[in-house]
């Protein structure tokens, strides 16, 4: 819902230091692992219940994950970029729901329904983005990307936001879980309705 919105304040800034990283010879696809590394070292800080040192990798994989494209466009962006970036945001996603259950297993439930909810938002998004790249449908709303961006309730912006107020409160997870789980369903069920006017005919 926020992405499109955000992006003229966090394109400029990107694009400057992507510039720069790819006259060095850094690829787009080095910094995307990089980035998925960072996030993932979360992980265990989220399951040791570090939440501040978690915020800051958190922080710092969203950052790359951002400045990988910047990298893309100047370097040469490629399918299997786009493809990397997709894989890596969604494990990311994912994993950190997962161990902030490890670290709080009575929370299990919700992170259990929210993963459940990310599924449906991730499959919604990337079956859209199919589709439209078999019928030629092109959008920049969300910046050049390398496949369609359908927007949403949640998207992007909004899941970062999640994860930044879980580890400010981690005590306040499953409420925040089950109200954002509820939130992507809503995400999913527009982009589905979007897909039958775009689709259906």
């Amino acid at each position: 819902m926020l992405d499109a919105r955000l992006r003229p304040l966090i394109d400029p800034p990107l694009n400057r230091i992507g510039a720069a990283l790819a006259r060095r010879g850094v690829g787009a696809d080095a910094v995307t692992l990089a980035g998925f590394l960072v996030g993932a070292a979360s992980f265990p800080a989220l399951a040791l219940g570090a939440y501040g040192t978690a915020l800051v990798l958190i922080l710092l994989n969203r950052v790359m994950d951002g400045l990988d494209g910047a990298v893309a466009r100047h370097a040469g962006a490629t399918d299997f970029g786009g493809y990397l970036d997709i894989v890596c945001d969604f494990l990311f996603y994912s994993g950190v729901v997962f161990f902030v259950a490890v670290g709080r297993p009575e929370d299990a439930l919700p992170a259990a329904f929210l993963i459940f909810s990310f599924v449906g938002t991730g499959s919604s998004f990337l079956a859209y983005a199919i589709m439209a790249a078999k019928r030629g449908i092109t959008t920049e709303i969300r910046g050049a990307k390398s496949l369609y961006y359908l927007g949403g309730i949640t998207e992007g912006a909004e899941t970062i936001a999640l994860f930044v107020v879980i580890c400010l409160f981690p005590t306040a997870f499953a409420p925040l879980a089950w109200v954002f789980g509820a939130l992507c369903w809503l995400t999913t069920a527009a982009r589905v309705a979007a897909a039958s006017r775009t689709f259906g005919t």
